[in-house]
């Protein structure tokens, strides 16, 4: 039992499986990350750029965000009636949250609609 580790080349760790899986290795076997650079499986070597949307509030130097503002509060919502996430709107954070908070505050006063009328066309008749 003892001889195992000896017989072991030092220069690699001993990895043991824990049964997540199937292999050893730390997870090396990925030939990219994918969080980010090149999509797909090497096709199409493109690089994509995508221009990192600023927050319209930061650039406006706009520090409060009213509930009553209902126009601009709609931008931030989907036709459904869902809050759009940041990355969709590119808001910070900050701003994010205020926007969120105003859009709930609207909510609750019967200033936006929780969820978006729909129209059902398949009603029951009879």
């Amino acid at each position: 039992m003892a001889m195992d580790h000896q017989n072991q080349n030092p220069h690699q760790p001993h990895h043991h499986s824990g049964g997540y899986g199937s292999g050893g290795g730390g997870g090396d076997s990925r030939q990219g990350d994918d969080r980010g650079g090149f999509r797909g499986r090497g096709r199409g070597k493109k690089k994509t750029f995508h221009r990192r949307k600023i927050c319209r509030f930061c650039a406006e130097h706009i520090t409060h965000v009213d509930y009553k503002d209902v126009q601009t509060l709609r931008q931030f919502i989907t036709e459904r009636g869902k809050i759009n996430p940041r990355r969709i709107n590119g808001n910070c954070a900050k701003h994010q949250r205020l926007i969120t908070k105003s859009i709930i505050r609207a909510r609750y006063m019967a200033l936006l609609p929780y969820t978006a009328m729909v129209s059902s066309s398949a009603s029951h008749h009879g």
